[in-house]
């Protein structure tokens, strides 16, 4: 119990950070989107049916849509059971989440996208081990293995991968390209040719959202590993290097650069991922490129669908002599991974109803919609989607998100000092050092 309050505690502290930068982020809509944790949690009886409650981040209409319309059929399938599924906004979503966690208030569904904060979850007895509800009738079988193994820990399955397939790519738009005779840059050298061309036509070359942090990280991710290999941060973060080697300084280093030079464009660090900020950016021609996860795909297709004939995909640029190679990728095998929280009272139904969420209705309505569910056996029906999946099947590499693989208060550290160093007020070297001092790793 010491051990769980202990973990709570550091999660709660991570969570107040985080609530800093998700103030005014997000749908003003609903209680839940707000993050008010006035909403009902876990399980209830009402009328004879006992209704269960899941808490998700799919706030687009027509995936929430998606989601729902697979809880009716939950509902129809199981008499006397119902699930709620409460959209929330990304991150106030992560501060409820822990809030309700340190309270005891989980729902019986939660999502979380594995790495540190899963173990940490799980080593606060806060996690349902559906370890058996898997292998039931091979059920685990029909998900990609990599997608199993990044819901396993010490040999036990925690969660379901269920939205997307998603290793961050660099989209791009082809018309503005065209009209501005620039080729798809496949090195990094000429990667900053043609940022240094687009910047010279007031054209921001990479539409960057960095007031919630976490998409200046995977733009951090993939400078280091094409500088320092697709181990280099995993090594770092559990003791076997640091954080302070030459090729981190030189990763920082190319940061600060680019953000000096004006490749970001200038209020980056204010510019709000959930309010759609740089995606407009982007739509409109302001920006030229986009580094996000898969998922922008299905984003475009819900917010602005004319747009998306235009948008082409290109690896994140690597030169011959780099360690890294293009073929390795920062992302995610499932995106968001559902979880039954361990004070369920029905644990069993709840894990039921999330493969709901995956059954056969739901992926034929999910492919075009612009998912790719992390499932061995789906037809996907568009390129762009199918260029996504290929990227995932034939990586020689996928780095989850750093701020994902690392323990929470160490993800907090690597995002705020990542964003001080964007903004000019730290260098690489206070960077690195303040990486080197202050993460405790695995």
């Amino acid at each position: 119990m010491k051990m769980r309050k202990t973990i709570l505690s550091a999660l709660l502290s991570a969570a107040l950070l985080l609530s800093i930068t998700a103030c005014g982020s997000g749908d003003s809509g609903n209680a839940a989107n707000s993050g008010d944790t006035s909403q009902e949690t876990g399980t209830s009886k009402a009328g004879g049916t006992t209704k269960l409650t899941m808490w998700h981040i799919q706030t687009q209409e027509n995936v929430a849509e998606i989601i729902n319309a697979s809880m009716k059929r939950f509902a129809k399938d199981n008499p006397g059971f119902e699930m709620e599924a409460i959209p929330m906004q990304n991150d106030p979503y992560k501060t409820k989440l822990i809030t309700a966690m340190s309270a005891n208030q989980l729902p019986d569904v939660f999502i979380h996208w594995t790495g540190g904060p899963m173990i940490s979850y799980i080593e606060s007895d806060a996690v349902y081990d559906i370890t058996d509800y898997m292998n039931k009738d091979s059920y685990k079988d029909q998900f990609l293995d990599a997608a199993i193994k990044q819901a396993t820990y010490k040999d036990k399955i925690w969660a379901v991968p269920v939205e997307n397939v998603s290793p961050a790519l660099m989209f791009y738009n082809k018309k503005l390209f065209a009209d501005n005779g620039l080729e798809v840059p496949k090195t990094l050298d000429e990667f900053e040719k043609t940022s240094d061309t687009l910047v010279q036509k007031g054209i921001i070359p990479v539409a960057l959202a960095n007031k919630t942090k976490w998409p200046g990280s995977i733009v951090y991710g993939y400078v280091l590993d094409r500088i320092a290999g697709p181990t280099a941060f995993a090594d770092a973060n559990n003791g076997v290097t640091g954080f302070d080697t030459p090729d981190f300084l030189a990763a920082a280093q190319k940061m600060s650069d680019w953000a000096k030079k004006g490749y970001f464009g200038k209020d980056y660090n204010g510019i709000d991922y959930d309010a759609g900020q740089d995606r407009q950016l982007f739509y409109n021609g302001k920006a030229a490129m986009y580094i996000m996860g898969g998922w922008f795909l299905f984003t475009a297709k819900g917010e602005n669908p004319d747009f998306v004939k235009d948008v082409g995909v290109m690896q994140f640029p690597a030169n011959p002599d780099s360690k890294g190679k293009s073929s390795e990728y920062i992302g995610t095998m499932g995106d968001n991974f559902y979880s039954v929280s361990k004070n369920s009272k029905n644990p069993e139904m709840a894990f039921k109803a999330i493969t709901y969420l995956l059954d056969d209705q739901a992926v034929k309505e999910r492919v075009p919609a612009g998912k790719i569910p992390p499932l061995k056996a789906i037809t996907l029906t568009d390129d762009i989607s199918k260029i996504i999946s290929d990227s995932a099947s034939s990586a020689t590499s996928m780095q989850l998100w750093l701020d994902q693989y690392l323990a929470p208060n160490d993800a907090e550290l690597h995002k705020d000092q990542l964003q001080k160093l964007l903004a000019g007020t730290i260098t690489p070297e206070q960077y690195n050092k303040s990486m080197a001092d202050g993460v405790k790793g695995k």
